[in-house]
């Protein structure tokens, strides 16, 4: 008898062992986990099928133990602002995406429902930065003064809004390229500041700019920011310099057009000049 309660006992143990993790199989795990970051502004995200599910976020750093967020806490969208939460910004973050039932009425082991955990991320090293804001002035005719604008990031201290340079100090540099205007060369310079002069311009010329924010130690991918809008100094007026290839074939079919009918007109005239000398020679005889 006891052996039928003990075979009982274990049918019903595997049975329900087997409808929880038939629960679990049929809950919409997360998919796609991926950081989207710029300037320290980083926001998890991930896809799952439509339902009526919820997904709380966990997150972990350099291995810790797993914790919780509150604004992340049994979401319905498949999104979530971290940006506050990844301090100090030079650590590795994991996250942790749980899909949970829509009602927690009833005692549920959410151990056993199906989790997501999001590849490693580095706020320091991996966070996109913004292309900048600068102004560049002829200092004289050979210098221009290029001032950038460090970018802000989303983070604050106190009433503070952090600028990159804030976050990067000494490792924030800025990638400087300019050139002739109407010119391909392109010249590099790298600057350790936000103000830098550029020198041996040729006088008279116009050059435009632009530049990029560049942190050397970051790896290839991440290693400088997006490219500003290009702007460029005044120069000396020079119509013919700046004139395209196709204005100067036109200009040259005009001026041997133009040279064409005038000889022409020269040869013609020669003719009918030619041709009355002889009609009065004849009369004066």
């Amino acid at each position: 008898m006891a052996s039928v309660k003990t075979v009982l006992y274990l049918g019903v143990c595997l049975f329900a062992a087997i409808i929880t993790t038939a629960d679990s199989d049929l809950l919409p795990k997360a998919q796609n986990v991926r950081w989207v970051s710029l300037d320290f502004k980083t926001i998890l995200h991930w896809t799952v099928e439509p339902s009526k599910y919820k997904y709380t976020v966990l997150y972990s750093r350099n291995g810790s133990d797993w914790m919780e967020i509150l604004e992340c806490t049994r979401l319905s969208q498949s999104e979530c602002d971290l940006s506050i939460h990844l301090t100090p910004y030079n650590k590795f973050f994991t996250a942790d995406i749980k899909t949970e039932p829509e009602s927690l009425d009833y005692d549920y082991d959410l151990e056993e429902f199906p989790h997501t955990e999001s590849p490693p991320f580095n706020p320091y090293k991996d966070s996109n930065i913004s292309a900048v804001n600068f102004t560049v002035e002829a200092a004289d005719e050979s210098r221009a003064i290029v001032n950038i604008i460090d970018p802000l990031t989303s983070i604050h201290q106190g009433k503070k809004q952090l600028s990159i340079r804030d976050i990067f100090k000494k490792d924030l540099k800025y990638k400087i390229i300019y050139y002739k205007a109407g010119s391909t060369g392109k010249r590099e310079v790298i600057s350790d500041t936000s103000t830098t002069e550029v020198t041996k311009l040729d006088a008279g010329q116009s050059y435009c700019f632009m530049v990029a924010a560049f942190i050397p130690n970051r790896r290839k991918a991440t290693q400088q920011g997006a490219w500003s809008i290009q702007q460029c100094t005044p120069g000396e007026i020079n119509i013919l310099q700046d004139l395209s290839l196709g204005a100067w074939v036109g200009i040259v079919f005009i001026l041997l057009t133009v040279l064409i009918i005038i000889i022409t007109v020269t040869v013609l005239c020669c003719k009918c000049c030619r041709q009355k000398n002889p009609s009065q020679q004849s009369a004066t005889i």
